[in-house]
């Protein structure tokens, strides 16, 4: 029987990536000849770059337990799908102008050997250089409590990640909302950060000084009409205060009894009223409120950009393990007991996959009689994403000799 998935990894080039297909097969005389006989080989044909797959030996329980287990890591592998997905992308938004490093940040640290710890880990050399990790996942225990073990450690990063990027995202929801006031034409912008104080004659129980769009080849007419437009309007109290592309905003200070007139006359002749009543009160409201957006979304980014980090190489090395724990369930349900199997990594050379499931094909053909089926029928994979998630496909069966685990796209 073959065991494999695909793993697309993001390198650093956009679109480029690399596929991995893991294999099993039964560990008696024959067919560990057979998987000699596929290095040769692949590695004289330049098909692909192999590597065992280690994978501790388990307690297995009973049969019907893996029975169970089979169906758990199946759904538990959709679910790290989804939650690599999701945080690859929550990455890519909280970098918002610098998205483009974001793969940069998702990477698969401290998972190699103890004196590699340190170092940032790309996730193919994590994925090429597989350990299973004692310490985090002990392999002495029952099956059903590393596989329990997995499952909470993923449930527990998602509920962080909702909570953190809820509260993000309101944040970043918030101050998205008060720039956009900010643009805009004059007709629709908030004018707080436009004018002054200076600008109006406040307090006064006779004047009022209104805001009037003017388009920008009416400038003159302006000028030359505004203090005609109605009556008690007061002489040269106009001034441009600000212009956008299709005109600019003047002041205009003249009696309130005359307002309605004013508007009436104004509007007549093309010029815009724009209602708006200066209160100092709420302009530094607004101030306050975008500076204290600002502070708390750069305050918030750092950490929560870190926590992405290490969160994301977290479920990524989870991730792999459960592909292991798939590995080495299928495996046994498929070759029976004692546990005797080995797993190998391949990574096919660009343009070589069809040659090399010929290979696979030939090799392993003694298994079973329906593996050059079972090997053609894959599936296509994804080139639409530079960040390495998983999806899980559906087991065509125990007695395929083409069981597919899963891919990543």
């Amino acid at each position: 029987m073959l065991l494999w998935f695909w793993l697309v990894t993001g390198e650093k080039k956009p679109g480029s990536m690399s596929e991995f297909w893991l294999i099993s097969a039964p560990g008696d005389k024959e067919n560990l000849q057979a998987l000699e006989r596929m290095n040769t080989v692949t590695s004289k044909s330049n098909l692909s770059y192999n590597t065992k797959f280690m994978i501790p030996d388990f307690k297995v329980g009973t049969l019907d337990s893996l029975v169970g287990l089979s169906d758990e890591l199946g759904k538990l592998d959709a679910f790290a799908e989804s939650l690599i997905r999701r945080m690859a992308q929550s990455v890519v938004e909280v970098m918002e102008d610098a998205k483009g490093m974001a793969q940069e940040n998702l990477l698969a640290n401290g998972g190699l050997k103890e004196k590699m710890k340190c170092l940032k880990i790309d996730l193919t050399s994590f994925v090429t250089h597989f350990e299973w990790d004692m310490a985090k996942y002990p392999a002495k225990q029952p099956l059903v409590s590393v596989v329990d073990t997995v499952a909470k450690q993923l449930a527990q990063i998602e509920t962080d990640l909702k909570s953190r990027m809820v509260s993000y995202n309101t944040l970043k929801t918030n101050l998205e909302n008060l720039e956009r006031k900010s643009m805009g034409n004059l007709f629709t912008r908030t004018l707080s950060d436009i004018v002054s104080k200076e600008d109006f004659v406040l307090d006064s129980e006779y004047l009022i000084t209104l805001l009037v769009i003017v388009p920008k080849q009416s400038y003159t007419q302006w000028q030359k009409t505004y203090e005609s437009l109605s009556d008690m309007v007061v002489p040269r109290s106009t001034k441009l205060i600000a212009e956008d592309n299709e005109g600019g905003l003047f002041t205009v200070t003249l009696f309130r009894k005359v307002i309605d007139d004013f508007k009436t006359k104004a509007k007549e002749n093309k010029f815009t009223v724009r209602e708006y009543y200066y209160d100092e009160k709420e302009i530094k409201r607004e101030r306050e409120e975008m500076s204290r957006l600002l502070s708390d979304k750069k305050q918030q980014y750092g950490p929560l950009l870190r926590w992405l980090k290490v969160n994301f190489s977290e479920a990524f090395i989870a991730w792999i393990h459960i592909k292991a724990l798939r590995v080495f369930v299928e495996s046994v349900l498929r070759y029976g007991l004692p546990v005797n199997f080995q797993a190998v990594l391949l990574q096919p050379k660009k343009s070589s996959t069809k040659r090399l499931r010929e290979v696979l094909n030939s090799v392993f053909r003694h298994l079973d009689q329906v593996a050059a089926a079972s090997i053609l029928d894959v599936g296509t994979r994804s080139r639409n994403s530079r960040v390495s998630t998983v999806r899980s496909a559906s087991l065509p069966g125990r007695d395929c000799p083409g069981t597919v685990l899963g891919r990543l796209l």
